[in-house]
């Protein structure tokens, strides 16, 4: 029988349809491809992107060859870093100018390999380019929030075949952010415990949804997953910062995410996938708010999710808020720890 499950941290229902009992090889699609004559991401043609912010590189000069990771300005961004905010109302609505930052963090200097492709070391290199820019643009008190993604395949809105991760700074907390912060500090306050950290404890009790254990991270599917073969990555010790990670933290994450991306690039041969890191917000003084962050440290708790793009919102979701997954989140977790890498 199919069952409704609530997410007490998100906020929604979802409708586990057993019945359809989907299996991987239920979802394979043939891999898209998009043909280019020339990648500006690639070794040779720094030229065609804007100057980079950020570099990893053992040598060489900037925007040359040599590098390793590399940080530039989206072409095309979304929000400009010009300007005044000027928020203000518009009859019933509210308006402010598209003040951000929007950039792009291109993962490898190899236009064949992808993410899950990389070693454990060279994905280091890209969390470490995550965690330098996020430090560095909440230096800007225009920003309330910064936005790190990463879209994997057309399907999932990459724009470019060339592996790349995007981060957007936005001037206010998005809706699903502000839930989350809201829920975890409701949480917190009434019973002095993180949300997240017994949600954890939970599931390594139960075991049936974990996917992978390591020493500080684990890899689970969602109780309440959306999708299938939804997948979270979360530090087993409470930390709500991913920026404040020290580099040993990294490179144990980076195996956690490795082996993550792994089983499933194994299972579902490479799907579509948009991948989001869940962090705490710039503390910055809000007016008139003088205990708006005081708990955050002890309250919220980051997390990596991660969303393959295999089935797609249609009027029933649209329409109710709801989500039907075909496939259980027990079995897609048996599947993905029971798959050879």
């Amino acid at each position: 029988m199919s069952e409704l499950r609530w997410d007490p941290l998100k906020l929604h229902w979802v409708i586990i349809a057993t019945e359809r009992g989907r299996r991987p090889r239920d979802f394979l699609v043939e891999p898209e491809t998009q043909e280019m004559m020339s990648c500006p991401f690639c070794y040779g043609n720094e030229d065609k992107t804007p100057p980079e912010i950020f570099a990893i590189r053992p040598g060489g000069t900037p925007n040359s060859a040599g590098w390793k990771v590399r940080v530039i300005p989206n072409k095309y961004p979304a929000l400009r870093i010009e300007g005044e905010l000027n928020n203000r109302g518009h009859g019933l609505y509210d308006v402010m100018n598209g003040i951000g930052a929007h950039e792009v963090i291109i993962e490898t200097p190899d236009h064949n390999r992808g993410l899950a492709d990389l070693s454990p070391a060279e994905i280091g290199d890209v969390l470490r380019a995550y965690r330098a820019r996020l430090l560095d643009l909440r230096n800007d008190r225009r920003f309330r929030y910064m936005v790190l993604f990463k879209n994997h395949g057309l399907r999932a809105g990459a724009s470019l075949p060339h592996s790349h991760s995007q981060l957007i700074a936005v001037p206010l907390t998005p809706p699903v952010a502000a839930t989350e912060l809201r829920i975890c500090r409701e949480y917190f306050a009434g019973k002095e415990r993180c949300i997240i950290c017994d949600l954890i404890d939970f599931e390594l009790r139960s075991g049936e949804r974990v996917v992978r254990e390591f020493s500080d991270f684990v890899i689970l599917t969602p109780y309440a997953s959306c999708f299938p073969f939804e997948l979270r990555l979360y530090p087993k010790r409470h930390a709500c910062d991913f920026a404040a990670l020290g580099d040993s933290d990294l490179a144990n994450l980076a195996v956690a995410l490795k082996e993550m991306l792994a089983r499933l690039k194994s299972v579902l041969r490479d799907p579509p996938y948009n991948f989001i890191l869940h962090t705490a917000p710039p503390r910055q003084p809000r007016l008139g708010k003088p205990d708006y962050w005081s708990s955050i440290e002890f309250d919220y708790h980051w997390y990596i999710e991660l969303v393959p793009r295999l089935t797609q919102i249609a009027g029933f979701e649209w329409g109710t808020g709801f989500y039907i997954n075909p496939t259980s989140p027990e079995d897609a977790a048996s599947f993905l720890r029971e798959t050879e890498l």
